[in-house]
């Protein structure tokens, strides 16, 4: 029974929303739906929900742009739906971020698989504030601090530094950071790990994060 989580489906296309709505409330979710930015604006403010399925592809709504304001408003687990034609774009969608994406046309049971883990991975983040010395960091707020000032990092950078630090001394392999960053490229030979590590180590000072050649990356 998960009739307490409620699911916000934006998305232009009315068929595909109605068609989302059935699914989600044949596995007894309660759902909203918004089918312009402003009105998905609007109930994004004024409810809390488990999590949103937002179809960035929808040309009304303007997707990146609208991924970009809620989630100025508050930390909720997106589930993106894009078109394979936008496949590539789905990097920049995930800085604003995005957990997961399904290409479209969309299959359902994928669609619920997906949102499953994001709300899953969502409910069992640890809370508290971790110290590493100069630097802070505040699980439920995700927020980074150094020396008291608070670091800028994009939620991809983020999510990183979190991974890291609560494997404080151990070896995160590339393999684990791809599959926790499941949303990011799926393609484990990407250089996209290695551009986050340099700006993290830029941010955070370049002894943060330790390379350990033939084996992946520990923080200390």
């Amino acid at each position: 029974m998960v009739w307490d989580m409620k699911i916000l489906v934006i998305a232009d296309d009315l068929s595909l929303l109605k068609r989302i709505e059935a699914e989600l409330r044949h596995e007894e979710f309660g759902v909203d739906s918004a089918h312009t930015g402003e009105s998905a604006l609007f109930q994004a403010h004024h409810e809390d929900y488990t999590a949103i399925i937002l179809d960035v592809s929808s040309p009304r709504l303007l997707g990146w742009d609208l991924l970009a304001r809620l989630r100025g408003r508050k930390i909720t687990p997106v589930l993106l739906l894009i078109s394979r034609e936008q496949i590539r774009d789905r990097l920049p969608g995930l800085d604003f971020g995005v957990n997961d994406y399904v290409v479209k046309p969309v299959d359902h049971a994928e669609v619920l698989a997906r949102l499953q883990t994001i709300i899953h991975r969502q409910a069992s983040r640890p809370e508290g504030v971790l110290d590493l010395g100069e630097l802070q960091i505040d699980l439920a707020a995700r927020l980074v601090t150094r020396n008291g000032r608070k670091v800028e990092l994009t939620p991809r950078e983020y999510r990183m530094v979190e991974f890291f630090a609560l494997r404080r001394g151990q070896v995160v392999t590339r393999s684990q950071l791809f599959e926790h960053l499941a949303d990011t490229a799926r393609d484990t030979g990407s250089n996209l790990l290695d551009v986050h590590v340099f700006n993290i180590r830029k941010k955070l000072g370049p002894e943060f994060i330790t390379t350990r050649r033939g084996h992946g990356y520990c923080v200390k």
